[in-house]
């Protein structure tokens, strides 16, 4: 039986700060980054190489480093435990790296630390399905409503959502499930579409790029609102004048605004007869969000990216403060937390549209994705999913899309695992801050905080 031998952390920065790609009005020079988490094992997976699982959150640069770091810490937990034994309970394996009590007074449950245990967690949610030959969503389909409510955290939320209330959920959907599968092998998963509305962007880029999402026939785009109002005027009249009246335009304020702002900055972009606005203002504020639902409905809330765990989802159901949820793969706890929110969704009744675009977040939201369709919520009614096109040359299993004739759509992954193997190549060359780019980019680029390369030396290790 595998086991766990080592570990290995990578701080992997990509320069998108030179090309405004992934700029919005909060964060208008990231560089799209991951702290990449390899679990090593004794073992083979069917080819016969050696059998690994490969595992990330996502950043914009600075203190990435930190993440990693932290993500050692979360990791260590794991060496010299059985593949095939955390494989049959992995809500056992959830608890306890969820439970270091040291690490987690640095929480609980959000910032750093949240971060750096979904990096470990998507890891070894990668490693179970690569052992097990499956792509990720195909084995949580595989597994009965008790197996997938054990693999749930219910903590904190059983004055909601209690396990029998989960289990009926699931239990609603067992028999059809099949049928939900052949149907996305048909026609995929929907998407939209952000690669055009970068804030950064010039008009003419612009133009050009939502001519080129209608051709690829995407039915929604989303643009990035919220530096300067009049900007967004002219920027949202050239989008919706490009993809015409039918199709669907989404804007996305990246938290700029209070919450009074937020609704009068909103009733100004109506006439534009946007879909949503995305995190109107601080992601904390629940009571914000919900006011401003009211104020600018029928244009939908969506929130998600920024929500720590699944409390903060919870709290967001009741105040009926969102009308989609933007879970992100990268900020929760993994498929364990993911679960958990998904099923808290269907029992509220409001669409997962999960957040996407940054390193390696399309290759993981596609699996969730499938999930929540086939097994939780069994319904595309308002449901679409991110997708940005960039970045994904860097793994070994991109995700895929395809315009279906009813519109741009994510294909059901095939290959085993949680598709979030980078490409052994594009780590050497973009490790912070030592690889191949960022050593010959010294001149561009601000040295880090000393405290910063000594943490990035110690994470670049192999830790046994």
């Amino acid at each position: 039986m595998p086991q766990i031998t080592a570990v290995t952390v990578e701080d992997v920065r990509f320069p998108t700060s030179l090309t405004g790609d992934g700029s919005d009005a909060m964060n208008k020079d990231g560089d799209h980054s991951a702290a990449y988490v390899v679990l090593h094992t004794d073992g083979s997976d069917s080819t016969g190489a050696p059998l690994a699982g490969y595992g990330l959150t996502f950043t914009i640069g600075r203190g990435n480093d930190i993440v990693a770091a932290a993500a050692v810490q979360q990791a260590q937990h794991l060496v010299g435990q059985d593949v095939d034994a955390m494989a049959a309970d992995m809500g056992a394996v959830y608890r306890l790296l969820t439970s270091d009590s040291q690490l987690r007074w640095l929480g609980p449950e959000k910032g750093v630390v949240h971060l750096s245990v979904a990096a470990v967690l998507n890891a070894l949610w990668d490693l179970v399905a690569r052992h097990a030959g499956q792509p990720l969503w195909r084995l949580l389909t595989d597994l009965t409503p008790t197996q997938l409510v054990d693999v749930a955290d219910l903590r904190y939320l059983s004055d909601v959502l209690t396990r029998d209330e989960a289990l009926e959920i699931l239990r609603a959907r067992e028999d059809t499930k099949a049928d939900r599968v052949a149907d996305l092998a048909r026609t995929g998963y929907p998407v939209y579409t952000t690669s055009a509305g970068w804030l950064g962007y010039d008009d003419d880029t612009l133009r050009r790029l939502c001519r080129e999402a209608v051709d690829a026939g995407y039915g929604h785009l989303k643009l990035k609102v919220g530096a300067n109002l009049d900007d967004d005027v002219r920027r949202c009249a050239i989008a919706r004048e490009i993809i015409g009246p039918d199709r669907k335009l989404m804007i996305d304020a990246n938290q700029m605004w209070d919450v009074g702002q937020a609704i009068d900055w909103v009733r100004a972009l109506a006439r534009f007869e946007p879909l949503w606005i995305e995190e109107p203002t601080g992601p904390d504020d629940i009571l914000g969000h919900a006011a401003i639902r009211r104020a600018v409905a029928p244009i939908g809330v969506a929130t998600g990216e920024h929500c720590h765990n699944r409390v903060m989802f919870k709290q967001l159901f009741q105040a009926g403060a969102i009308d989609y949820c933007q879970l992100d793969t990268g900020r929760l706890a993994s498929i364990n937390e993911i679960v958990a929110v998904l099923l808290l969704a269907a029992k509220f009744g409001v669409p997962v549209c999960p957040h996407a675009g940054g390193v390696g977040l399309c290759e993981m939201v596609q699996h969730v994705a499938v999930l929540d369709y086939v097994a939780v919520s069994g319904d595309l009614t308002n449901r679409v999913t991110e997708f940005v096109d960039h970045l994904h040359e860097h793994f070994t299993d991109p995700c895929v899309v395809r315009d279906a004739g009813a519109g741009t759509a994510y294909v059901l992954p095939t290959a085993p695992g949680y598709s979030t193997r980078m490409r052994p190549a594009s780590v050497e060359e973009y490790r912070f801050p030592d690889g191949r780019y960022w050593a010959s980019a010294t001149s561009r680029t601000p040295s880090p905080h000393p405290s910063a390369a000594a943490a990035s030396a110690a994470v670049n290790t192999t830790e046994n």
